[in-house]
């Protein structure tokens, strides 16, 4: 399946931390780098990266979605609250962050489930997908791939210049 082929995984509608509805589809337009996110992990420090890339970027149209999960051995054990307040104090985080959800297995949230059905679910805290501005997916990179490492960069610049 080519790319303009793949189905628009920005679709319906996900809780921000602060418990109100967001419509996925409002990301359209935007080129879209997709985490889930853990805060006792030691990826954790990938945040500051994740800022830095959404700070640089956004007035291109690009953006982050963080979905914290308690997936990968319980390492985001934190209320909606609590994650907000760790990621704004630790990392400046101004991205929209989505409540705390479940991005593997039979009960992956619809935008997870979908994102692993076109490339894999992911293997730990801080996989990234990014999606074009038309809402399809381009390419998931793995976990420990830091925010600054060129390939990921370099992905992201090209999807901006389409």
């Amino acid at each position: 399946m080519n790319e303009s082929e793949r189905p628009v995984v920005l679709t319906g509608s996900m809780n921000r931390l602060d418990g109100k509805p967001q419509d996925l589809g409002e990301f359209l337009g935007d080129v879209t780098l997709v985490v889930n996110t853990a805060s006792k992990c030691g990826l954790t420090p990938q945040f500051e990266g994740l800022q830095a890339l959404y700070a640089g970027k956004r007035d291109r149209g690009f953006t982050v979605l963080g979905f914290p999960a308690n997936d990968f051995m319980e390492q985001e054990p934190g209320t909606a609250d609590e994650i907000a307040e760790f990621c704004q104090v630790n990392y400046g985080v101004e991205f929209p962050m989505f409540e705390k959800t479940t991005v593997v297995g039979d009960d992956a949230n619809p935008l997870f489930a979908e994102l692993a059905a076109q490339s894999e679910q992911p293997e730990w805290n801080f996989a990234k997908y990014l999606i074009d501005r038309e809402g399809r997916l381009i390419r998931k990179f793995p976990a420990p791939m830091t925010p600054e490492d060129e390939e990921l960069t370099g992905a992201i610049e090209q999807a901006l210049a389409d």
